[in-house]
């Protein structure tokens, strides 16, 4: 029977602890990039143009909690997506729905809108 390595299972549980500290972090992150503003200003003048406003917002609020795996589900889904949508368009989306500040950005960004009525 083989031995494990020496501080096997000190590195192990110290890379776990790191891991867990990330996953369930409530640390502020880093703002959001420009670049990633204007994307979200893009959908939300798309949704206030449709009249969709006041579902949209509902509905961004409700996912609050879950939005970790909708960008799951957007990378999972990306080769379908990648033929509607910019494939840089895509990942950027996926990544924004990482942050746990995505979703209440662009409701406000929809809500601001729809207030000034500019689309």
């Amino acid at each position: 029977m083989s031995s494990l390595p020496k501080g096997f299972f000190k590195h192990t549980l110290t890379g776990l602890q790191a891991r867990f500290q990330h996953a369930f972090s409530t640390a502020p992150e880093s703002p959001l990039a420009a670049e990633d503003i204007i994307l979200l200003e893009r959908a939300a003048d798309a949704i206030v143009q449709r009249g969709m406003a006041v579902p949209a917002v509902l509905f961004l609020e409700s996912l609050g909690p879950v939005n970790f795996l909708g960008s799951q589900a957007v990378h999972f889904f990306t080769p379908l997506l990648e033929v509607v949508f910019p494939v840089r368009d895509v990942q950027r989306v996926a990544l924004l729905l990482e942050r746990r500040e995505t979703l209440s950005c662009l409701a406000q960004l929809i809500e601001k809108r729809a207030e000034t009525g500019r689309p």
